[in-house]
């Protein structure tokens, strides 16, 4: 009986000290926010808590912060929504297991050709930007099915976009696209999409 007392007093206080850790790890700041979430079996054997959702958004930020390199293989969600940042730093392609990516209402101008690299890149949105084109790397991320690219100077798709074939759901409203890629129709999945606002004036056959 007692040994069972000692063993549920060892056991709270590892509970406790795991807790105080997170805390530490995901203090709250008047000017930014994190979300984590835990692999529990792994709290209780010392190893790092495992980050994978971060939530920079309305922080008046002009750069990706650096602490979200600290999670680059266990994060998965990244959300950098109403900042004033201007380009994605090489570093953030680093975080391969990436699978939401979104940066509306900033001033990009461009995405890097090595967003290649986001291999598992489910979701991305960079609406409200400045963004010109897409690289034609971009048909590295196969695993991508929403785009939300609406409110961008966006005068032309590559014609790598036609390999996205999981693609689903794309949005580019209010842009100034003029013909979409001769390939388009390979993208059998697409259920949603959204072309107001272009300067379109034929479609492919």
């Amino acid at each position: 009986m007692e040994s069972d007392k000692q063993h549920a007093s060892c056991l709270d206080k590892g509970v406790s000290e795991t807790y105080l850790r997170l805390v530490h790890c995901l203090e709250m700041t008047t000017k930014r926010k994190l979300i984590g979430r835990l692999v529990p079996c792994r709290c209780f054997r010392g190893e790092e808590e495992i980050i994978s959702v971060l939530d920079y958004s309305h922080c008046s930020l002009q750069q990706v912060p650096k602490e979200v390199f600290n999670f680059e293989r266990t994060l998965e969600e990244l959300y950098l929504d109403a900042n004033q940042i201007e380009e994605l730093p090489k570093q953030l392609f680093n975080c391969q297991a990436l699978r939401k990516l979104s940066i509306p209402d900033n001033d990009l101008s461009s995405l890097p050709t090595t967003i290649a690299s986001l291999v598992n890149l489910k979701e991305l949105d960079i609406s409200k930007n400045g963004v010109q084109d897409f690289p034609e790397s971009i048909k590295c991320c196969k695993c991508l099915t929403i785009i939300e690219a609406s409110v961008n100077p966006i005068s032309k798709l590559p014609d790598g976009f036609t390999q996205l074939l999981n693609l689903t759901q794309l949005y580019l409203n209010d842009a100034f696209l003029e013909f979409l890629p001769a390939n388009f129709g390979r993208l059998v999945k697409l259920r949603i999409l959204e072309l107001r606002e272009n300067h379109l004036k034929t479609l492919p056959k």
